[in-house]
């Protein structure tokens, strides 16, 4: 969703982008949070926007912000154009944190906020369109599939590591180690609560969910998701939160988020898995305002994609890169080894 998108008069065709019927389920909550969970890449002011020019309603009806959906509520998004199709990537001036670059990849240290790929609701403004700036003819994936150099990727509000092909040979070598679980990648969580044990492994497969496509479950069944290895370990224990490294062995869409919330440990300020409230702690006002003091100084889950090993895809050597904990997550971290050492 582009801010101009939402521009519009009453005498324009608009195009219906989403509809969406919610769950009988679904508890009362505020339109514009409900959305921003089941649109991807939407912000809630991009939302809020929407809203007020008239290109959200529901069961027909215009509404406010504040109104809070109900069961079985039919919600629709019309903008003044039809859906786009990906044709193309175009280049545009993006700084890029670029770690290492040589004649065959980079490795780029993405900010949380950054969308990496160019989808619905997001044309420009992506990892790949300052890419596609920076570098030229860069190799897409399998199929001709518009994802220029990128052999994996990481969420949105996901901060650290990215390596990108920039030739053929490069971009089949590294889609090789990735396919076969031979690339190192270690990621910085705080998550809430201590897991018990402290170190371990957490398995179950990973898919999407039977309730809200747009989120990922874990399933008890060989025959539902897939295959999802996660190895963590508490690093830092805070009482009611603790920072924890996470290896991956598999790279499913959402896998450390969903893996952690699945061990009763949701990610510190992830609202799609449950993470932005209240999970641990006491009942204190004081302590709901600290928590809520944190949430704004990390407004997002708090994921940091530390570090990256792999085989270079033309000298065969073992290339490793590390990146530090980006400013929100440590100011958060900070806060909160204060808080356990004063109360």
């Amino acid at each position: 969703m582009t801010e101009t998108a939402f521009d519009s008069t009453d005498d324009e065709e608009l195009y219906e982008h989403h509809r969406i019927e919610v769950d009988k389920g679904q508890g009362l909550l505020r339109v514009d949070k409900y959305l921003m969970v089941r649109i991807e890449n939407a912000t809630r002011s991009k939302i809020q926007l929407a809203i007020e020019s008239e290109s959200v309603r529901v069961n027909g009806q215009v509404i406010k912000p504040s109104y809070r959906v109900k069961p079985q509520d039919l919600i629709t998004v019309s903008l003044p154009h039809p859906p786009r199709e990906a044709t193309e990537v175009l280049p545009e001036n993006i700084p890029l944190n670029i770690v290492f670059e040589d004649d065959d990849l980079l490795l780029v240290n993405k900010p949380a906020g950054l969308v990496v790929h160019p989808a619905q609701g997001n044309w420009s403004g992506t990892l790949v369109n300052g890419l596609v700036f920076h570098l030229q003819n860069l190799p897409t994936s399998r199929n001709g599939a518009i994802r220029p150099g990128l052999v994996h990727r990481i969420d949105k509000d996901t901060s650290g590591l990215l390596v990108v092909a920039k030739t053929e040979l490069a971009m089949a070598h590294l889609a090789r180690q990735f396919f076969e679980h031979t690339i190192e990648r270690t990621y910085l969580a705080l998550v809430w609560g201590e897991p018990s044990p402290p170190e371990g492994t957490i398995t179950g497969n990973v898919g999407r969910s039977t309730r809200d496509r747009r989120v990922m479950d874990v399933f008890p069944h060989a025959d539902q998701g897939k295959e999802a290895v996660t190895h963590y370990k508490m690093v830092q224990p805070l009482r009611y939160v603790s920072l924890v490294q996470c290896n991956l062995e598999t790279g499913r869409t959402h896998q450390i988020r969903v893996h952690m919330k699945f061990r009763g440990h949701p990610l510190f300020n992830d609202a799609t898995y449950g993470g932005d409230r209240v999970v641990k702690g006491t009942v204190f006002s004081k302590y709901r305002q600290f928590v809520e003091n944190c949430f704004e100084l990390c407004p997002r889950q708090a994921l940091h994609a530390r570090s990256l090993g792999f085989q270079h895809p033309r000298t065969g050597e073992w290339m490793q890169f590390e990146v530090p904990l980006p400013d929100d997550i440590r100011a958060v971290v900070a806060k909160w080894e204060g808080y356990v050492t004063t109360e």
